[in-house]
């Protein structure tokens, strides 16, 4: 089995600029129609999407790698952060999810600066805290070695692992990664979605290191979009999407790994994963838009913080997405109090007009926001 890395012409990529095209046009005008539209939203409502698209993506580019970090801890680390006060913000520390969010941060937020060994070595220290994965002992901080054999990317259980690749030897790191930076740093006539694309392939093919390759290769995706679009505010989460096509990430990085050096394939479904990442964006700016309207009109209303924290629930699902309905007894395990106070904390959102009574009778009554209120039109991509 040959490597793309083996070829004569590595590191030299080609790719038919005709098949993307299309996907490419897609792709930059749908992209160009969020961007413009955020910069007509005020501060705070950018702060908030900023803050759940960063949340969701430390989360997903976690679970791709098979590691499920605490939520809380995530959305705590974000808020402290980005100086977000809230309470649907738990004050949770956890080492691991801070170091996620702190080099997500320092990809986009620094998107204009060099990489250099130094700081990719800063990144991997943040993602490995511990100095362990799991609980195997990794080398934090510095380029693998090749003490414990090749560079393998395998599956399977003990015994009958599947090697889906191997990467360039430990020995070859130094020349590897110089040629890499001296690349991703010099200014380029390539599209910056291309350039995107490219370094997040050309990195885990490099994979330097024992572990988070793949953490660190979307990082660069991330600092490279940034840097395209001269914005350090991620409004859209690429690890989300490519989580929800995990399957089909893996098998074209495999099929392109193997291949001899036209990553045609790989681009073509970069591009168009990222189409689907900004169309997925819009989903989520509706509800924070919708949640930002809703409490703009209510600033007024005093509420006990159980019954924010309900609202806040059913906000954030959207409409017709809370699970089995909001009913007395739902209210109650969320707001963590008695069924009779729920209750009268119902009533009471009914009688300040938040809520409204869905069909039903007796105990089942189910309630609900008046969500066509709030949720006239966004933004069409």
């Amino acid at each position: 089995m040959s490597y793309i890395w083996q070829n004569k012409t590595w590191p030299k990529l080609t790719w038919d600029s005709s098949k993307l095209l299309q996907p490419l046009g897609n792709t930059r005008f749908i992209q160009g129609a969020l961007l413009t539209y955020m910069k007509e939203l005020g501060f705070e409502i950018q702060q908030i999407a900023r803050a759940d698209v960063l949340i969701e993506e430390a989360i997903k580019t976690s679970a791709i790698e098979g590691e499920n970090l605490d939520p809380n801890a995530v959305r705590s680390s974000v808020s402290r952060k980005l100086g977000i006060s809230n309470v649907d913000f738990p004050n949770i520390r956890d080492q691991k999810a801070d170091g996620l969010v702190e080099i997500l941060l320092d990809a986009t937020i620094n998107y204009h600066q060099e990489v250099t060994p130094d700081r990719l070595w800063g990144w991997h220290a943040a993602l490995f805290p511990t100095g362990y994965s799991g609980l195997t002992k990794v080398t934090v901080g510095h380029w693998r070695t090749d003490n414990k054999g090749p560079m393998q990317v395998i599956s399977g259980p003990i015994g009958r692992e599947k090697v889906h690749y191997e990467a360039p030897p430990a020995i070859n790191l130094t020349k590897e990664i110089q040629t890499f930076l001296s690349w991703i740093n010099t200014d380029l006539p390539i599209d910056g979605i291309i350039k995107a694309g490219l370094a997040h392939l050309w990195f885990v093919t490099i994979h330097p290191f024992e572990d988070g390759n793949g953490r660190i290769a979307r990082t660069l995706t991330d600092m490279l979009l940034a840097r395209d679009e001269n914005n350090p505010k991620r409004f859209y989460s690429l690890s989300s999407q490519m989580m929800s096509e995990r399957e089909n990430y893996y098998d074209i990085l495999n099929i392109t790994q193997k291949g001899e050096g036209d990553i045609t394939l790989w681009l073509k479904w970069f591009i168009e994963c990222m189409y689907r990442a900004l169309q997925n964006s819009n989903n989520l700016l509706k509800k924070i838009i919708i949640k930002s309207r809703f409490w703009k009109e209510f600033a007024h209303i005093k509420l006990h913080e159980r019954q924010t924290k309900v609202i806040n629930r059913l906000l954030d699902a959207g409409p017709d997405r809370f699970e089995g309905g909001l009913k007395n007894k739902k209210y109650s395990g969320i707001a963590h109090t008695s069924r009779a106070t729920a209750q009268r904390e119902l009533a009471d959102l009914v009688h300040k007009g938040i809520l409204i009574k869905k069909p039903g009778g007796g105990r089942s009554v189910n309630y609900d926001l008046d969500w066509k209120r709030w949720s006239t039109p966004i933004v069409s991509l």
